[in-house]
């Protein structure tokens, strides 16, 4: 099976999905004449699928996730149907670091002949080798049979420079409708095998040095560091009795609060120097731990700088703060076109500056 495994070196997460979405979207249409493609993820999907579903326009049937924020795999077998060309999960997902039930998944996925896409753009660097460290890490990669492609980022956990990421495929004959041709243009046949047309091969060469100069030595050591920082905070913030952990996560740790606007918290945390995520629907927040935090001092300061930012939010409830106001309003919007907008015309300023 690993003679087979190919795929494409692109520009970065959201390129291998897009990539990985347009190539099922194609050979769905070629070899079972699909004209309505759909494709099936949880909630939790990294927004690049949304993003190809408008590009390529594919209907993304989304589906809840379960309590332990994993994708629920009942909702999942009902969402599946005969215009659908990929079904997706995530390894972990981005929000609160938990892995979809990828075995099964992709079982419901290849008993009806559909595609199984696996997006370890987060996890790829991670899960095999806390796996090999003895962490109970579930099963994603293509030692599955349903798993037909999975994207792996290297500028991530890999330690490559920004602008790298990896589209695996289980067989050329997939990898095939990836590729771009035109063969009628005046200015001579055409083809390309991503996006994009002129490539950096700069990056591509460093992302290879890195792989090859770190090894599995170093990758397992890198998440040897990383996964006991993550221990030690993970036992902390349950003994902060406002906060409460989401889902059962190994490196991004995501927690939230029944008694605190937790927003409030990040702000502060901000303010210290931290660089958290607020994520909604639950709102909460989380930290994705890197080689940074495992440095001496950097993990116990954090759970002192959290534990004093509880303890201000509860002692001011009525500051409001500068970005904690944006981000709850955010979450209670019940149009979301509204929020929308809202983006577009942050952008459209941006680019005035």
């Amino acid at each position: 099976m690993q003679s087979e495994l190919c795929g494409s070196v692109t520009s970065g997460g959201s390129e291998s999905i897009l990539l990985a979405m347009k190539t099922y979207r194609d050979m769905a249409e070629a070899e079972r004449g699909v004209k309505n493609p759909e494709m099936v993820a949880p909630v939790t999907a990294h927004a690049a699928f949304d993003k190809a579903a408008q590009y390529f326009k594919i209907k993304l049937r989304k589906v809840p996730v379960d309590s332990s924020f994993r994708a629920d795999l009942n909702a999942v077998k009902k969402a599946i149907n005969s215009n659908t060309v990929v079904v997706i999960g995530s390894a972990p997902a981005f929000p609160h670091g938990v892995v979809d039930p990828i075995e099964e998944m992709s079982e419901l996925a290849r008993a009806k002949k559909i595609p199984f896409h696996t997006d370890a753009c987060l996890g790829g660097f991670i899960l095999p080798f806390a796996r090999k460290l003895g962490y109970k890490v579930p099963k994603f990669d293509f030692n599955l049979p349903g798993v037909t492609s999975i994207s792996v980022d290297t500028h991530k956990y890999g330690y490559a420079a920004k602008g790298t990421s990896v589209i695996l495929y289980r067989n050329a004959k997939i990898r095939h409708h990836q590729f771009f041709t035109v063969t009628n243009w005046p200015g001579g046949m055409y083809f390309s095998p991503t996006f994009a047309g002129s490539r950096p091969g700069g990056l591509s060469a460093a992302a290879w040095a890195a792989l090859v100069s770190i090894g599995e030595k170093g990758y397992l050591e890198a998440a040897r560091r990383i996964l006991e920082t993550a221990d030690f905070i993970k036992k902390e913030i349950v003994k902060i009795p406002e906060l409460k952990l989401l889902g059962d996560a190994l490196y991004v740790i995501a927690f939230a609060s029944d008694s605190l606007d937790i927003y409030k918290v990040m702000e502060h945390m901000t303010h210290k120097g931290y660089s958290l995520n607020g994520l909604h629907r639950p709102a909460c927040v989380h930290i994705a731990l890197t080689l940074r935090h495992a440095e001496p001092g950097v993990k116990e300061r954090f759970i002192e700088d959290l534990k004093a930012a509880v303890l201000h939010v509860k002692a001011n409830p009525s500051e409001k703060g500068s970005s904690a106001p944006i981000y709850g309003m955010a979450a209670t919007l019940p149009v979301r076109s509204v929020v929308g907008d809202i983006l577009k015309t942050y952008m459209d300023a941006y680019y005035k500056v």
